[in-house]
């Protein structure tokens, strides 16, 4: 991210809790970009698909949203009817102001916005790649809980730390055969910011 999208009431904040319990201010500012992202999102449904399940069932092909799908859902989102209104929109500026070469005549930008704010694009549900872990391309999305494939309902500090190091013992760099660190570092971030969620 070139700029920072928060505040200078939530940056303040965040340095005063960080003096105070000597955290990174690094990751309470990926919590509270996290929570701007998700604060209109409902939340996951309870029964997750296992991976393993995933990983034996055959996906049928999605079609994926048009442009008009996308632009309507992005729109609905931010409380707008067209695009001109959306480019006003302070909520949406402030949303999109961390994003580079945000260009709303190309496709590519209204599915970021779609991926950021609103959700998995039917297309990318169940992805499977490289860079998947349970469906989702964990570069597209932060995701945690499903990536964690984890209830965030009943999930406790302790089931977060074995999903974490389940997936930590596969991509940590020091594994010859499946490390990945672009990976563990991304698996990282995730676990930090929901562990600061829980008591």
């Amino acid at each position: 991210m070139t700029t920072n999208p928060l505040n200078s009431l939530i940056l303040e904040q965040i340095s005063h809790i960080c003096e105070q319990y000597s955290i990174e201010s690094r990751i309470l500012e990926d919590f509270a970009d996290f929570v701007i992202q998700n604060h209109r999102k409902k939340s996951p449904k309870p029964s997750l698909t296992k991976s393993k399940t995933v990983a034996t069932t055959t996906v049928p092909k999605v079609k994926p949203l048009t442009l008009t799908q996308l632009k309507q859902a992005v729109y609905a989102y931010f409380e707008v009817s067209n695009t001109t209104e959306l480019k006003k929109s302070s909520m949406f500026q402030m949303a999109t102001r961390a994003f580079d070469n945000i260009n709303l005549s190309q496709r590519e930008s209204w599915e970021v916005i779609y991926r950021k704010y609103i959700g998995i694009l039917p297309e990318e549900d169940y992805e499977q790649g490289k860079d998947c872990i349970n469906g989702i391309n964990i570069f597209k999305y932060f995701r945690p809980y499903r990536v964690f494939d984890l209830d965030p309902n009943t999930a406790t500090k302790e089931d977060i730390k074995n999903a974490y190091y389940r997936l930590s013992k596969i991509y940590h760099p020091d594994n010859q055969e499946t490390g990945n660190s672009h990976i563990f570092d991304r698996l990282t971030v995730m676990y930090k910011s929901i562990t600061t969620e829980i008591k």
